[in-house]
């Protein structure tokens, strides 16, 4: 459902209409009851009864104390009791409490489930050593409301005042998580709910963990940490040496929690630029004279987990749930409507602002496919200027003249170049994160999230190897290694269907196991889209390299080393090499050949024959996908084939596509961005052209290809290919040709691939593949 489509039944929580003096109001559900408690040791004083009537509380001073009120005649020197077995108070006496009576304020009596009128409960003395030797608090977190809202005053509490005034009216009290207080500050009545506590380890361990502790005792030296009650009017000025009350991130929070692999560097970033400054004192804050950070941008390539890291935020935060939007919602076919909508985001966070200021709560609105609606300005020709409203708009609220302070836009696209300038400016979408494809480590973390189950559950083959199947998959998108898990469980699923049926299963399905053949098979199906298209360069070198000549040796050598450089030299991330030479010399299976040798992880070709009808526009935007491509991978290998026909040049005229010829020049200049390297193979036919274009100095380096221009580079690709059947018969084509006179220097000229489809087109008749071989090179002569 579209968030402006979702409507809120919510409404606030508060105290009830009518409640009276100190002790009454609506309080929360009571927590999950913890186990019956040990025993109370023989130095407590026991009762004489064991179920005693409830009464009202002799006074408010005595519901202000948050205590039950009991008679001295039953419970002398019994400082904690426990109701029900599980509802756990301090004590205090009063002679106005009749023995087999317990006093209990209203409040007390809400949240333990306790009737005035004749309610008979178990009441027990409790030792709260029972619970282990960590039972003082070492922190303690409150909710603080008013406890009548129309009392609200118009100025902040300190944080530091409130915590001083409970700490002395309450050392010894025991509380537990969900419990509600009542305690007077200055004349006035607040509401205070226990939402977290932390214990003190007494053997000198230091906090412990709060997760198994429910109850604890507060102590002189207990921080407590006030929360401002979102439903509530209430502003307490933050300390400047504890975190603000209107902490946005829960205190146990972990990254390992979210199930997120790979993103540990971008999370730690996130949490650095945008979340840090909040939990930090707002005192100190205001030391430093900073604004809080109003917007991220998470960029890159599709399927590395943006819109999961976004969607997971909200696991970070303590209380308001983000508003998330998908770009193209915020559009619509009324004029002024979708101006509106992005008004709509912003609402709930100006109001709050104007009635709480600083105070007020962190609102968090995330955009996916941020680039359907903030494309650059002037960049649309749609006649209804629509898409600059909305971004204007946008820019407004963020960082307008009336500015908030308790936004934060978080951004998602795959396109940062499509983004207007403005709206990543800082006071806007201004720290970038770059979410690129996950490296060896983060992939084993991706693994391991998507094979947790199957490891729980005995049904991954102990074969299986994480780190294996991690340095296989380079240039693998997090989507793509969940693809990947999939595809190796649909080859575990077919091996338990029965044979020649479609839906039966075989008997041993109890059995069924995902092995490493599995995956290994998988990564047959599922290709990255920033990995290698092997079988497209496979097609131009399917006849492999002949090695007619030393200098074919020369050059794959040299390739090798080129290689080698891009790999390792810190100076120079960018190799630019051309492969010039005769047309059919094998330079195309030549450039191919030396970028499958590499191994690198991303392997594209660019050749004219994928471009066919494009246009001139098309061409200049297909080369610079492919180079923005590679620069998302660490080390990449782009192989430029046939420069002259991408450019469409012909020596009539001559014609040929300059705004093309400027695109490529400036691609293959581009240094690639930090930590990434990239090589660049192209090929000619006609190096003259691109010296008269003054295209030479976009190369590093040129290699010439040769042709075929001796009898001897000749019988070398004849004998390696095995044409005749006998040496003899190779003996006399030889023969034939020298007598033709084709045995001096260029008096033979032929590109090795001509020569191949020669070769195959004699094949086929064998029995005078010799004549007809000489005749077709000798007509070549003429």
């Amino acid at each position: 459902m579209s968030w402006f489509s979702r409507s809120d039944t919510s409404t606030p929580q508060g105290p009830p209409a009518g409640a009276g003096r100190a002790g009454y109001g609506q309080l929360p559900a009571s927590p999950a009851p913890p186990p019956r408690h040990a025993a109370v040791p023989p130095a407590y004083n026991q009762p004489a009864h064991e179920a005693f009537a409830v009464v009202e509380a002799p006074s408010a001073s005595h519901a202000l104390s948050n205590r039950i009120v009991l008679s001295e005649a039953d419970w002398a020197g019994t400082p904690y009791v426990a109701i029900k077995g599980q509802f756990l108070y301090s004590t205090m006496f009063d002679s106005k409490v009749a023995a087999g009576t317990i006093g209990a304020s209203r409040l007390v009596r809400q949240f333990a489930g306790l009737s005035q009128s004749g309610d008979v409960v178990d009441v027990e003395p409790f030792d709260p050593y029972s619970l282990g030797s960590d039972i003082y608090l070492a922190s303690l977190d409150l909710e603080v409301a008013y406890w009548f809202e129309k009392n609200a005053q118009p100025n902040a509490y300190s944080a530091d005042e409130l915590q001083e005034v409970f700490r002395r009216a309450y050392d010894g009290l025991i509380v537990t998580v969900g419990q509600p207080l009542v305690f007077d500050f200055h004349g006035q009545n607040l509401r205070a709910t226990v939402k977290g506590l932390h214990n003190l380890a007494l053997e000198g361990k230091g906090a412990v963990s709060s997760s198994h502790a429910r109850s604890g005792i507060l102590t002189s030296q207990t921080e407590i940490n006030f929360i401002k009650d979102p439903a509530s009017a209430i502003k307490i000025k933050s300390s400047a040496k504890k975190p603000p009350p209107n902490a946005i991130l829960a205190p146990n929070f972990k990254f390992e929690d979210m199930g997120i692999g790979g993103l540990d560097t971008e999370f730690s970033a996130i949490f650095r630029r945008a979340f840090a400054s909040r939990i930090f004192p707002p005192g100190l804050v205001e030391k430093l004279g900073i604004q809080h950070v109003k917007g991220i941008l998470l960029y890159g390539p599709p399927g590395t987990g943006k819109t999961l890291m976004a969607r997971q935020i909200g696991k970070m935060l303590n209380a308001r749930e983000p508003k998330v939007v998908n770009g193209p919602e915020i559009l619509n076919k009324f004029v002024g409507q979708s101006e509106e909508n992005i008004r709509k985001l912003f609402a709930d966070a100006e109001k709050e602002y104007k009635e709480k200021g600083d105070e007020s709560g962190l609102h968090i609105i995330i955009f996916d496919e941020l680039d359907a609606i903030c494309k650059q300005r002037g960049s649309t020709n749609n006649g209804t200027g629509v898409g600059d409203s909305v971004v204007n708009q946008l820019l407004s609220k963020m960082d307008g003249v009336d500015q908030l302070n308790n936004i934060l836009l978080i951004g998602m696209t795959n396109r940062l170049d499509m983004i207007d300038e403005a709206l990543l400016r800082p006071g806007r979408l201004e720290v970038h994160i770059e979410i690129s494809l996950p490296d060896e480590h983060g992939r084993v973390q991706i693994l391991t999230i998507h094979t947790a189950k199957m490891r729980q559950n005995g049904v991954m083959g102990p074969d299986v190897d994480l780190m294996e199947l991690a340095s296989l998959t380079k240039n693998f998108s997090g989507a793509e290694i969940g693809g990947l898990v999939k595809s190796a469980t649909s080859f575990a699923f077919n091996r338990h269907v029965k044979v020649g049926t479609l839906a039966a299963l075989s008997d041993d399905i109890d059995q069924m196991q995902v092995v490493r053949e599995d995956f290994l098979n998988a990564l047959e199906e599922v290709q990255p889209a920033f990995g290698v298209n092997e079988e497209e360069l496979q097609a131009v070198v399917q006849n492999g390299i002949v090695h007619f000549d030393e200098h074919i040796h020369s050059i794959l050598r040299d390739g090798k080393l080129f290689v080698e450089q891009v790999r390792t030299s810190q100076r120079t991330p960018l190799v630019s090499v051309l492969l010039h030479g005769p047309p059919g010399s094998g330079k195309t299976a030549l450039a191919a050949t030396i970028a499958l040798a590499s191994e690198f992880p991303f392997i594209k070709l660019i050749s004219a024959e994928n471009m066919v009808g494009f246009s001139e526009a098309q061409k200049i935007n297909h080369l610079y996908k492919v180079f923005s491509d590679s620069y998302k991978s660490p080390l990449s290998v782009i192989v430029v084939d046939g420069i002259e026909r991408i450019l469409d040049w012909v020596p009539i005229g001559p014609r040929f596509s300059n705004g093309v010829l400027q695109a490529l020049m400036v691609l293959l200049n581009k240094r690639p961005p930090k930590d990434r390297r990239l090589l660049i193979l192209s090929t000619t036919s006609n190096r003259a052209m691109l010296t008269e274009m003054d295209a030479m100095d976009a190369f590093a380096t040129t290699l010439r290809v040769p042709a075929i221009t001796t009898l001897r580079q000749l019988e070398a690709v004849l004998a390696d290919v095995q044409l005749f059947r006998s040496p003899a018969e190779l003996a006399r084509a030889l023969e034939l040709l020298r007598q033709a006179g084709l045995d001096g220097e260029d008096k033979l000229a032929i590109g090795v691939k001509r020569l191949l489809t020669l070769v195959e087109m004699c094949r086929q008749d064998q029995d005078s593949a010799v004549d007809k071989l000489v005749t077709e090179l000798v007509s070549l002569r003429i």
